[in-house]
């Protein structure tokens, strides 16, 4: 159908409404190449299907990057002993760089499960800030906290404790549990104390440096040494002159 459309000064134009005439006439139009379509809808879906691989790649990555390490369970200390010294000296000193501990000894063992050093033939000496011993011990065999602040002694044990002014109290058993910092001595079995002449023998003891205290315990023998007995006087004391007799006065006549 046509449709005439007349407008004022203008030119008479003819208007058709409707399908071309080529359609008119069963003609089809011109189709778009295919690989054209196909350029055009990858370009309209290109930046989807880069977000989509570039999601893959990240999943990829993460799925594949090493793992950190687990965190390392802490491991139990061992009861084998980790340090094994032999003829060994070992010293340790104070703030002001003064000796204050000195250990010898056949062998020293030392367990981290507990931090205990285990001696054999050991030989312990505590010193005081001016350098003087106050502490000597011995034992066939010792165990000790590993700072050095006590030791068990076992087999043949002897402390040897001594004061300011020179006196010694020596004790001997054959287990002594010796305090070094607190210049204490302990022991359950029958011991024998050595002090001032006096040989005391007890079940038992409990001795305080500081306090100058000795608790023994059980029943106690003592052994007093004799007190010396001053020796005699070799100075020879003059005896008396004899006193003359009167002289008699008549003593120088004759006889009539």
């Amino acid at each position: 159908m046509s449709v005439e459309l007349h407008l004022p000064d203008l030119p008479e134009v003819p208007l058709s409404l409707g399908a071309p005439p080529s359609a008119a006439a069963g003609h089809r139009a011109p189709t778009t190449p295919w690989f054209w379509r196909l350029r055009d809808g990858l370009a309209a879906y290109l930046p989807l299907l880069l977000m989509a691989l570039l999601a893959m790649a990240t999943w990829w990555l993460v799925k594949n990057s090493p793992q950190p390490p687990a965190p390392a369970q802490a491991k139990a200390p061992s009861s084998e002993p980790d340090v094994v010294m032999s003829r060994f000296a070992l010293e340790r000193f104070d703030a002001q760089g003064r000796l204050k501990l000195r250990i010898e000894g056949a062998q020293l063992r030392h367990f981290p499960d507990n931090d205990r050093v285990e001696i054999d033939q050991s030989q312990i000496q505590a010193f005081a800030p001016d350098g003087r011993v106050t502490t000597r011990a011995t034992s066939a065999r010792a165990w000790g906290a590993g700072d050095g602040s006590e030791f068990q002694l076992q087999g043949g044990a002897e402390v040897v404790s001594t004061d300011d002014k020179g006196e010694e109290v020596r004790m001997r058993s054959e287990f002594l549990h010796t305090f070094v910092q607190l210049q204490q001595v302990q022991t359950h079995l029958p011991v024998t104390v050595f002090s001032s002449g006096a040989e005391l023998r007890a079940a038992g003891l409990a001795y305080d440096h500081a306090l100058g205290k000795l608790d023994l315990k059980g029943p106690v023998k003592s052994l007093l040494q004799p007190l010396a007995r001053p020796e005699k006087s070799t100075l020879q004391v003059p005896l008396p002159l004899p006193v003359p007799s009167p002289a008699r006065a008549d003593a120088g006549r004759s006889a009539p």
